[in-house]
C-alpha cells in the first residue's frame, strides 16, 4: 500500500511540473490545436501535446519506484513482468498518435498503428481469460484484440470537450485501481497508481479554460492503457463475466463510439469522418455551458464506476440483476440525449412498423411487376389509374402512344394546390395534380419513381378507337374514347 501511495505522489509531482513546461514549449514553437468554425470553437491555438507529460511522469514514477524500492518489496510484485512487457506496445500507440498531432495522420494508418500495438500487447498476455471453455485462445485472442482497438478509439472520441477524455480517464483508473487494491493484486495497483497521479495533475491545466489538449497522444496512449488494464482486471474471474465490470467502468467513451459508429452507418456516412452528434456534443445542445457538461458526464462516470465495482465484488448470484439495472439507466441517458437516428430505428423496428414496411415493399414490387407485364396501353392506364388513385392525387392524365386518358379522383382538381408534369418516355409523360387538401403518402415518391422508369422503357401499338362513352370519372381526349373497366392492380390502404 505504500509503494502505491507512493508512486501515485511521484507521478503526480511530476506531471504538475512537466505539462506547463511542455505546453509553453509547443507553444513557442507552434505546434498547436487551431480553431475552425466546424467542430474546434476554442479561443485561441492550443497545444495538444499532452500525453508527452503524461508519458514521461507515468514512466518516470515507475521507473523511480523500480530503483530504489527494496527488492523484497516491489520486485516480486504480481502481473508486474506483464506490465513491464507492455511498454513496447504502449510505445507505439504513443508514437503513433504524436506523428499524428504533428503531421496528421489517414484514419488508416492510425488504425494500422493502434492494430500492430494491440496484436503485440495480446501476444504478450493482455487478454480476456475463458478457463472453462477449451481451445478458448481462438475466441478470447481476436477478442482481445478488438477490445484493445475500440477502447484505444474510445476515449480519443470523446476528446472534444475541455477536461472530458481526462476525466473520465481519471474515474476509469480510479476503479481500476480500487478494484486491484480489494482483490489484492497489487501488480495491477502499482501500474493503474502512476496513471492516475498524472490525469489527477493534467486536470489542473485541461479542465475548462483547457491551456492544453491531450492531443491523439495522450487520448490514444490512455485508451489503450485502460483497455489493458481491464484485460488484466477482468482475469481473476477466469470468465467472459469478468469482463462485466471493466466493461461498466468504460461504459462512457465505449458506448460513444457504439452510437458514433451507428448513427454514420444509418446514415450513410464515412465511419471516420467527424461530426458534431458525440454526447457530449448532445449535452452541450440541451442547453450547458463546456464545464457544466463536463462535470455532468464525469457524475455518469462515477455512476459507471460504482456499477463496476458492484459488478467485481457482488459474485455471479447478483451480476444478472446489476447488469440488467445498469442497462436501463444507459437506456434512459440515451434517450434523454435525443438522438434522432435512435429514436427513428426503435419506431422503424417495432412490430407494427415492420409490417407496414413489408407490406408496402410488397405493394411496390407488384406495381412494378403488374406494369412490365400490360401489353397494352389500356392495361397500362388501368394501373397508372389506380396507383394515382392510392397515392390520393386529384387527377391524374397520361399521354403516351398517341393516346390520351384522364382520370379525376377529387372534384376540386380544376384549381390544383400542385401541378407536376412526369416524363414517360420520348413523347409521354403525366400530368398529376393534387388538392389543397390531399393526404400525402410515403410511398408517392417511391411509386412515381416506379411509373416512369416502368413506362419508360415500354412500347405500345396503336390502341384501337371503341365508338361507346366513357363512365364513371374516366375520360378520354384526341377524339378516341375507352369505357372504364374494373382496375386489375395492386392496392394498398392509405394511413
Amino acid at each position: 500500500m505504500n509503494a502505491v501511495i507512493l508512486i501515485f505522489v511521484v507521478a503526480f509531482a511530476l506531471c504538475l511540473v512537466t505539462t506547463p513546461i511542455c505546453r509553453d514549449l509547443f507553444l513557442y514553437f507552434n505546434i498547436v490545436d487551431s480553431p475552425d468554425k466546424d467542430r474546434k470553437f476554442h479561443i485561441k491555438p492550443i497545444p495538444r501535446i499532452g500525453g508527452i507529460p503524461i508519458v514521461l511522469s507515468y514512466a518516470g514514477a515507475l521507473g523511480l519506484l523500480l530503483i530504489f524500492a527494496p527488492r523484497n518489496a516491489a520486485i516480486s510484485i504480481q502481473h508486474l513482468t506483464l506490465f513491464l512487457s507492455l511498454l513496447p506496445a504502449t510505445g507505439i500507440i504513443f508514437i503513433t498518435g504524436l506523428v499524428d498531432d504533428i503531421f496528421t495522420l489517414k484514419p488508416k494508418q492510425k488504425l494500422l498503428g493502434q492494430s500492430v500495438a494491440a496484436v503485440l500487447a495480446v501476444s504478450l498476455g493482455a487478454r480476456m481469460s475463458m478457463d472453462n471453455i477449451p481451445h478458448s485462445s481462438f475466441i478470447t485472442i481476436p477478442l482481445s484484440i478488438v477490445w484493445l482497438i475500440g477502447c484505444t478509439n474510445a476515449v480519443n472520441l470523446i476528446d472534444g470537450l475541455d477536461g472530458l477524455a481526462s476525466g473520465v480517464g481519471l474515474f476509469a483508473t480510479l476503479t481500476t485501481l480500487l478494484a486491484a487494491l480489494a482483490t489484492g493484486n497489487t501488480g495491477l495497483a502499482i501500474a493503474t497508481a502512476p496513471l492516475l497521479g498524472c490525469l489527477l495533475a493534467f486536470l489542473r491545466y485541461n479542465f475548462s479554460p483547457a491551456s492544453i489538449f491531450l492531443g491523439d497522444c495522450g487520448s490514444l496512449t490512455i485508451g489503450f492503457m485502460l483497455g489493458c488494464f481491464s484485460l488484466v482486471w477482468s482475469q481473476h474471474n477466469g470468465t467472459m463475466l469478468g469482463m462485466a465490470a471493466p466493461l461498466m467502468a468504460l461504459t462512457l467513451p465505449l458506448l460513444d463510439v457504439v452510437l458514433s459508429v451507428g448513427r454514420r452507418l444509418l446514415r450513410s456516412r464515412p465511419i471516420f469522418k467527424g461530426d458534431r452528434g458525440h454526447i457530449h456534443h448532445m449535452v452541450l445542445a440541451l442547453g450547458h455551458k463546456p464545464h457544466v457538461a463536463a462535470l455532468i458526464l464525469y457524475g455518469v462516470s462515477a455512476v459507471a464506476a460504482f456499477f463496476a465495482l458492484l459488478a467485481s465484488f457482488s459474485g455471479i448470484r447478483f451480476l444478472g440483476p446489476i447488469i440488467i439495472s445498469f442497462c436501463i439507466l444507459i437506456w434512459i441517458g440515451i434517450n434523454r440525449l435525443g438522438y434522432v437516428e435512435v429514436s427513428a430505428a426503435r419506431r422503424t423496428l417495432s412490430r407494427s412498423n415492420v409490417f407496414r414496411i413489408l407490406k408496402e415493399e410488397i405493394y411496390l414490387q407488384e406495381l412494378e411487376s403488374s406494369i412490365k407485364a400490360a401489353k397494352t396501353v389500356e392495361e397500362s392506364w388501368k394501373i397508372v389509374q389506380s396507383a394515382c388513385g392510392e397515392m390520393c392525387f386529384a387527377s391524374v392524365r397520361m399521354f403516351i402512344a398517341g393516346a390520351s386518358y384522364e382520370a379525376i379522383f377529387e372534384s376540386n382538381s380544376t384549381n390544383p394546390y400542385w401541378k407536376m408534369n412526369l416524363v414517360v418516355g420520348r413523347s409521354g409523360y403525366l400530368v398529376l395534380t393534387r388538392g389543397e387538401e390531399g393526404r400525402p403518402h410515403r410511398l408517392m415518391g417511391s411509386v412515381l419513381f416506379i411509373l416512369q422508369d416502368s413506362l419508360r422503357n415500354k412500347s405500345y401499338a396503336a390502341p384501337k378507337p371503341i365508338e361507346s362513352s366513357s363512365t364513371g370519372t374516366v375520360y378520354f381526349t384526341g377524339g378516341t374514347r375507352y369505357p372504364t373497366e374494373p382496375v386489375a392492380a395492386p392496392t394498398l390502404t392509405v394511413q
